[in-house]
């Protein structure tokens, strides 16, 4: 479509349009992902994927946005601070074994729903300014390679625990796409920044991170407290901690978090208590009280049985207090055997010390 403006004008403006809608950063990629989508294949032919089967059934479509979505030209990248505001310190979180450790990023609202409403409105500027075109917004909702997009627009660099690292803000933030049918400028790729830093790989509690950039996500504790559907692996239960959704772990220890910033939205603040919250009391949740507290949360999407699962472990772990073995024995004949089967697990450790 003709908008009568060049592409350096109109990348300009969608970049202005973007901060306006919400975005701390804002840049445009191009579409061709080749050299990534031979290494997401070898990747998943390693069967690091784990039981995300939806990663092996998209396959190389990931790697091709105008397959995707037919008519794409241009894809514009966007970044949204997330690190939450007044929640406690996440080392110190981390040492208290009878508090339950929840990844920075699911204390408050689903972050889905955050950047799904902020593109949706990046592109209804787009369309009244510039009139129709083809646009379809994604925030890790489809096949997209959200961090190689970023990384060629030149919001960051892929780290070695293989998330996006910037030189302004570590890697606390979340990426949203918007693909374009629009022929815009693109941004230049940012030079990596991690020399010989390795500190990511060694404070991977599993050792996921294999080697530098490569993820075998079948130990990595986000992919075991989210999307793994069975039990967890006895070999990786101790190292979990009292980690109960997701790992910081690396991102932690990376020193360009340092530039790590405070989400200004304040849908990222932490919600029920999440980052302080003792694991006997998040344990005695009935389903229902799962999903009315966790309502509009990214937690909510692994279900209450997951949830108890994951506690469980944690409760393995923690220390062999009067509240910690109540808490296990309350749940010793839950209904559902993945439940049971984690606190026999965790009772047992108890037993043993």
């Amino acid at each position: 479509m003709g908008t009568g403006h060049s592409p350096a004008a109109l990348s300009a403006l969608v970049k202005q349009w973007g901060r306006e809608a919400g975005f701390d950063a804002v840049a445009i990629a191009g579409i061709e992902l080749a050299e990534e989508e031979a290494r997401l294949l070898e990747w998943l032919g390693r069967g690091w994927h784990g039981a995300m089967d939806y990663m092996a059934r998209h396959g190389a479509r990931r790697a091709r946005p105008a397959e995707l979505v037919p008519g794409t030209a241009s894809v514009v990248s966007v970044r949204l601070d997330y690190w939450p505001a007044g929640a406690r310190d996440a080392g110190e979180a981390l040492a208290d074994a009878e508090a339950g450790y929840v990844s920075r990023y699911a204390l408050g609202r689903d972050y889905h729903k955050v950047l799904r409403a902020r593109l949706q409105k990046l592109a209804d500027r787009m369309v009244a300014e510039l009139g129709p075109f083809t646009y379809r917004a994604f925030t890790d909702s489809a096949p997209v390679m959200e961090v190689a997009l970023a990384a060629r627009a030149g919001l960051g660099w892929r780290g070695k625990h293989t998330l996006l690292l910037s030189r302004e803000a570590g890697s606390a933030y979340f990426l949203g796409e918007l693909f374009v049918g629009l022929d815009l400028a693109r941004d230049a790729p940012a030079s990596a920044h991690c020399g010989t830093c390795e500190r990511c790989i060694d404070a991977c509690p599993t050792r996921a991170i294999v080697a530098p950039y490569q993820l075998d996500a079948r130990r990595c504790i986000s992919y075991l407290t989210i999307e793994n559907p069975g039990p967890i692996p006895g070999e990786f239960r101790e190292a979990m901690g009292n980690r109960i959704y997701g790992c910081d772990d690396c991102q932690l220890a990376c020193p360009w978090n340092k530039y790590a910033r405070v989400g200004a939205a304040p849908d990222f603040a932490p919600r029920n208590g999440l980052d302080a919250a003792a694991l006997a009391d998040l344990f005695a949740w009935t389903e229902a009280e799962f999903a009315a507290r966790l309502e509009g949360s990214a937690i909510r999407r692994i279900g209450h049985e997951r949830w108890l699962r994951n506690i469980a472990v944690a409760l393995g772990n923690a220390p062999s207090t009067p509240a910690v073995l109540a808490a296990l024995h309350a749940r010793a004949g839950h209904p559902s055997p993945l439940v049971r089967e984690h606190v026999a697990w965790a009772l047992a450790r108890h037993r043993g010390r």
